[in-house]
């Protein structure tokens, strides 16, 4: 069997497969918009419940960032019994990895809108929760969006790592194509699911940059 690859094959490749090639790559945008929505959700709370706490911030990030060094595989082998195959254990640990940077970033934008600000505000005779809502979270919302944006990043690539456990998306072309090298279309699948979780990547990139401009105050644009 011609393991080789090259171009007029992999053209070939694609225009036979181009329509469960775009299929993945919704599944795979899908599985990491959903984490991306729950990680938020969390990290944002628990960012607005410690950033100004030194010790319940330094627990919670130093938790974060213990959580992320665990071995993507580990973890997913960890959650399969627990949550079965496919979307549960995905999604699962799509948001676990996605805290660090989400926490980290409300941390810092909180930390970085100014005292006088607060003041100003308080001295409205506005509470703490409404100066949160309508002040604090508002200022440091480019910042935030920056956290979510590299999480983003990060779930995309680790999205590919959950075929393992059948989860959704391009990572089943990956694995497909690692697991039959040798075969006509081995590198056709591996480089397939590679290019487009690239493409997929990039264009994700620039729609967080497209909302941060869109959703950012005008005081506050750089």
């Amino acid at each position: 069997m011609n393991a080789g690859f090259s171009f007029a094959s992999f053209a070939e490749f694609l225009g036979d497969r181009w329509s469960d090639i775009l299929d993945l790559t919704a599944q795979h945008l899908a599985v990491v918009l959903i984490s991306l929505i729950v990680a938020m959700a969390v990290g944002v709370v628990i960012g607005v419940a410690v950033w100004n706490r030194p010790v319940s911030r330094a627990t919670a990030l130093t938790a974060a960032g213990i959580a992320i060094t665990i071995p993507s595989l580990a973890l997913l082998a960890l959650l399969s019994p627990l949550l079965g195959l496919g979307w549960g254990p995905t999604i699962v640990a799509l948001v676990f990895y996605s805290l660090l940077p989400i926490i980290r970033n409300t941390v810092v934008g909180l930390r970085e809108v100014p005292a006088e600000v607060v003041e100003s505000a308080r001295g409205m005779g506005m509470g703490r929760g409404r100066i949160m809502i309508t002040t604090q979270l508002p200022i440091a919302w480019p910042v935030i969006v920056t956290g979510v944006r590299v999480a983003a990043q990060l779930t995309i690539g680790i999205a590919a790592i959950a075929a393992y456990v059948a989860g959704p998306g391009l990572g089943q072309y990956i694995f497909k194509g690692l697991s039959s090298i040798g075969s006509k279309n081995a590198i056709n699948y591996a480089v397939a699911g590679t290019v487009a979780i690239i493409v997929l990547a990039l264009l994700v990139d620039g729609a967080f940059i497209l909302i941060s401009r869109h959703t950012t105050s005008r005081g506050l644009r750089a």
